[in-house]
């Protein structure tokens, strides 16, 4: 009676994975789902009227989910009034004269093709017929825009697989907070409040958050930790893990200063089943109004002595 008890479980289990997993189209009736349940009001209302650049090309990994996410993103601005958006898939809208127009940038799962993982590179080897050392200076001289920009003191947003945009550049690592490494196959995920008395965890109500996702591991900046931790996760209740990680504990979510600037990194969601629920966009939009500057809070490097 127990094994067959244990047997359901996990049929259960595997069909709720798999109904996360399932891909559909960004319908008008999602969006209008979404609109419904999405925060009315923003936590902080601006004192003016601020724009935010979505950038939401890829040229790796194709994550369904982008065309949601950047529809949500859209609903909880207008909705709220909190901001208003621009939505491209120009590279070139990293040139100095254009991000200087906008309070933040938001990069929607911008992944890059493996194993250069250059996705401005990647953009301009499509788009453009430069010379090929033409193209790595263009490319180098968008992403130094980029950063700068952030230095300088502007916003930027960073979900789910966007963090692999320029992963072998060590300057865009220290920007965002670190790396992809890995992920182990989609599955259920705990995430845990790293500190539920937080105003970015705030939408939580200080409970922890279940969803099927891809759990992301990171390295390169990720290691040094020079960010606020908002999320994380017990690895050890991870399945398919590569090699054994010696900190269990796993950050997936985070706030940052940079310069000047601001950054937001936002692992969850690679489903677009994730924004049906109202926590998780009022947690996104907490997180760009701390990143365009209208929501203050502690974002100081958490204390490396710390065990959470």
């Amino acid at each position: 009676m127990k094994n067959i008890l244990v047997l359901f479980t996990l049929l259960a289990t595997v069909v709720s994975v798999n109904a996360q997993e399932k891909q559909f189209e960004c319908t008008p009736e999602w969006v209008q789902k979404i609109e419904k349940i999405a925060p009315s009001k923003a936590e902080i209302q601006p004192a003016k009227l601020q724009k935010v650049l979505i950038f939401d090309r890829f040229t790796g990994f194709d994550h369904w989910v982008i065309p949601h996410t950047t529809q949500v993103i859209k609903v909880l601005g207008e909705k709220t009034g909190a901001y208003q958006v621009r939505i491209t898939k120009d590279v070139f809208c990293l040139e100095k004269n254009n991000l200087k127009n906008y309070d933040a940038v938001v990069l929607n799962s911008t992944c890059s093709i493996g194993p250069r993982r250059n996705l401005i590179l990647d953009c301009l080897d499509i788009d453009t017929s430069m010379g090929e050392e033409e193209k790595k200076t263009k490319a180098a001289e968008l992403e130094a825009n980029l950063i700068e920009y952030v230095k300088n003191g502007g916003g930027l947003v960073v979900t789910h697989g966007a963090i692999v945009m320029q992963n072998n550049s060590m300057p865009f690592s220290e920007m965002v907070g670190g790396s992809f490494d890995y992920h182990p196959p989609q599955q259920e995920v705990t995430l845990e409040l790293a500190e539920p008395d937080h105003p970015l965890t705030k939408a939580f109500n200080g409970k922890s958050f279940v969803h099927i996702d891809e759990p992301y591991l990171f390295n390169k900046a990720y290691e040094k930790k020079n960010f606020r931790p908002l999320l994380y996760m017990d690895t050890d209740k991870l399945k398919g893990k590569r090699k054994p990680i010696e900190e269990n504990i796993r950050y997936v979510a985070w706030i940052k200063k940079h310069g000047k600037g601001r950054v937001f990194y936002v692992s969850p969601s690679h489903n677009a089943q994730s924004f049906e629920q109202e926590s998780l966009l009022k947690f996104y939009l907490d997180g760009i109004q701390y990143a365009i500057g209208d929501l203050k809070c502690d974002d100081s490097p958490m204390d490396s002595k710390t065990n959470l």
